[in-house]
């Protein structure tokens, strides 16, 4: 199987990224963020996740420590939702107009953007490789012929990432298989990519956390999706972030965080004064 598609974050187009992800289901994008905002991330979040435990079973990983809530630990997470490549993908692969009838009427509508989940994932020596797997399926999501995307996810490199030391496993073109068929760690291939770049993928591109037996390295990665409206948030962001924490973001983030009704299908809506009211309200 070969490699993941690379893209320099200096020239690529959300067109690149989007014509990449449709046809393999996943790009490494080459310096996705600076040197600058990799050290505010590194300060913001490592010491933290000093006081974070590892996994309890062979999935979460016994040698893998995570943090979430991320929001609510770094300011610079807003760059990264909004960075132009990330966000303008998810535009075009998710929020993805869909048609219907009302009446003898057909009409289009689009699901909108949420954040689903944030993470901080810090794989340590002697950790075993995670079973492959789809990160759609955690919401329930199942259409045959894969059509249509819920979730275009990142994976930001906060250390290199290499094959020996738990580089993320991924298998090019997973994303438009059957549900018959089984993955193989022979078909997965490592994402080896430097500090600063990220692998970009969708829900239904299979993939895990890799092997890191080798090494004396700490592979840290921060991941974060964006996901339809429509679903619910994996990471429950009303309970993980304070209003007063939201309310310190620009209305775009306070949107994308949940605190919002979708503009087209209103899902999310709260009864304010006897109206079913955008909740975004709540905040003001």
């Amino acid at each position: 199987m070969s490699d993941l598609a690379r893209l320099s974050n200096a020239t690529a187009t959300v067109d690149n990224v989007v014509a990449t992800i449709e046809r393999d289901g996943g790009v490494i994008i080459e310096d996705f963020i600076s040197p600058e905002l990799i050290a505010e991330l590194e300060a913001d979040l490592l010491p933290k996740l000093d006081r974070s435990g590892a996994g309890g079973d062979d999935f979460t990983g016994f040698r893998t420590r995570r943090m979430s809530a991320l929001f609510a630990k770094t300011r610079r997470m807003a760059d990264i939702v909004l960075h132009p490549l990330f966000h303008g993908a998810a535009e075009r692969l998710v929020n993805v107009p869909t048609k219907y009838w009302s009446g003898e009427q057909e009409l289009s509508i689009k699901p909108g953007l949420r954040i689903g989940v944030t993470q901080l994932i810090q794989i340590a020596p002697g950790e075993t490789p995670q079973s492959l797997h789809r990160d759609h399926w955690a919401l329930l999501w199942r259409t045959p012929d894969y059509d249509r995307h819920v979730r275009l996810q990142v994976m930001i490199a906060l250390s290199e990432f290499t094959e020996e030391n738990g580089g993320t496993l991924v298998i090019p073109g997973s994303h438009v298989w059957p549900d018959t068929r089984i993955p193989t760690m022979a078909e997965a291939v490592p994402t080896v990519m430097r500090k600063g770049s990220a692998l970009l993928f969708v829900g239904s591109t299979y993939h895990a956390g890799g092997r890191n037996a080798t090494t004396d390295q700490l592979r840290s990665g921060l991941t974060m999706t964006i996901d339809a409206a429509t679903v619910r948030q994996e990471e429950n962001m009303y309970l993980a972030l304070s209003p007063d924490v939201v309310k310190s973001y620009p209305v775009e983030i306070q949107r994308l965080l949940g605190w919002s009704y979708t503009d087209e299908t209103h899902m999310g809506w709260v009864e304010i004064d006897g109206e079913m009211a955008d909740p975004i309200r709540l905040l003001a």
